[in-house]
């Protein structure tokens, strides 16, 4: 399903960052959260990336594995998943009722705080829904990506078995605060304590934040080139820790900062399993897991000449750029951009510019996209030629008429869009 009546009257609510209501309900309900062990997943960028390695190697393992990320692209179904397959229509629909249900009848008993607005935000009442199907699905482990930030997210609920924060960069520089920082404090929220953790590469700041939250809390930290080694590239690659080598290695997701997050993605397993030996992986899953796993959106090819990726901060489009730049420049390229209202757009299109010929921008339907008039309009100045070229569907027609390669970025919501228009499920 695209979207549901009860989460469409939940949106008004808007973004409400605190665990009071969540961990309220969550307690009332039965403490569905608290039916599996937990691998958190929080992360600037790269957070999407280690839910799916980290899911698909637990899976080749023949766990059962509930998993549940956000933003979805085309169906909001993909936030709640239980082996690779998204929650069925039906399913949800009861859940979310059930939620919403239940939320009132605790607000009108006075057992459940009424704030302004709906009981539950949006995303408080998805992760309610996936709970409680992680939990009536019996899932033997769960993979919970932070919707936003770490410390005041709702699934910070959980106490987890393991976390992992995967990069520290700026992007919801209004809630999580002006400097990396300050960014990664509210990223360390996810640290809990007892509870080890995998870091990936972060800069010395954010390490530092990171370092001190995790000592304060008695967080055993394993890090990205100082405890665990990774090098080679998508198609081959090894790792270490603790002196033992993976050889040979190989992943279906493109770019070379997966290496990296598949490194992450790990550590993280091999964390699980020795705060849970029942969860410990064999070699062959993780060689498996990792060979298997998928991420739609994330240089995604839907085409021999259509590449699409959500990119939607600088951090994200220096990979995107470095990706791009790896390949041989063989005939025209041409960015297809758009954004939502709160990002840096003439940063990410100024970090692209050197990789692609012309832009034509664009918008989708979401109700916080710009317009294709106020990305173009934002970019004035840019070296490359600027045309707003309408909603995407007129724009994607336009730009692959041109014959050129197009590159789709900018927005998740965007990447969702072409994803819907060029057929793709």
């Amino acid at each position: 399903m695209i979207s549901h009546p009860v989460l469409s009257r939940l949106a008004t609510g808007g973004v409400r960052l605190g665990l009071g209501r969540i961990t309220s309900f969550l307690d009332e309900i039965g403490s569905p959260h608290r039916s599996a062990p937990v691998v958190h997943v929080a992360g600037t960028n790269g957070k999407g990336s280690v839910c799916a390695l980290t899911s698909a190697m637990l899976r080749a393992e023949g766990l059962n594995v509930g998993t549940t990320t956000s933003p979805h692209l085309q169906q909001v179904n993909e936030r709640i998943c239980v082996n690779g397959q998204p929650i069925g229509d039906d399913t949800l629909s009861d859940l979310l009722e059930e939620v919403e249900t239940l939320a009132h009848a605790f607000v009108e008993r006075g057992e459940f705080s009424q704030e302004e607005g709906p009981p539950l935000t949006y995303f408080e009442a998805m992760v309610a829904a996936a709970f409680l199907h992680f939990q009536r699905t019996a899932v033997d482990v769960s993979v919970v990506e932070v919707g936003l930030g770490g410390r005041l997210d709702a699934t910070t609920v959980v106490s987890p078995a393991v976390s992992v924060i995967t990069s520290v960069g700026l992007d919801h520089t209004e809630q999580l605060g002006p400097d990396v920082g300050s960014v990664a404090a509210e990223k360390g929220g996810v640290l809990k304590p007892g509870a080890p953790a995998a870091v990936g590469s972060l800069p010395t700041e954010a390490l530092g934040v990171v370092r001190s939250m995790a000592r304060a809390a008695g967080v055993p930290l394993q890090e990205l080139g100082q405890d665990f080694r990774v090098w080679g590239t998508p198609g081959s690659f090894s790792y270490q820790r603790r002196g033992q080598e993976i050889e040979r290695l190989s992943m279906n997701l493109t770019g070379q900062h997966q290496v990296e997050n598949a490194a992450v993605a790990i550590t993280a397993v091999q964390l699980l399993g020795e705060a849970v030996p029942a969860l410990a992986l064999g070699q062959e899953a993780v060689r498996t897991g990792l060979a298997n796993a998928r991420h739609a959106g994330r240089l995604e090819w839907l085409g021999p000449r259509l590449l699409v990726d959500g990119c939607h901060n600088v951090q994200a489009a220096m990979s995107l750029a470095a990706y791009l730049g790896s390949l041989p420049r063989e005939g025209e390229r041409v960015l297809l951009l758009g954004c939502s209202r709160e990002k840096d757009i003439r940063s990410i299109a100024a970090v692209l510019s050197g990789e692609v010929d012309r832009v034509l921008t664009t918008s989708c339907a979401h109700p916080r996209s710009l317009s294709a008039g106020e990305v173009a309009e934002s970019l004035v100045g840019l070296s490359n030629p600027v045309l707003p070229a309408g909603p995407v569907e007129q724009a994607l027609p336009l730009a692959l008429d041109t014959g050129a390669c197009v590159i789709a970025a900018g927005s998740l919501f965007l990447v969702g869009a072409v994803r819907d228009l060029h057929g793709v499920s």
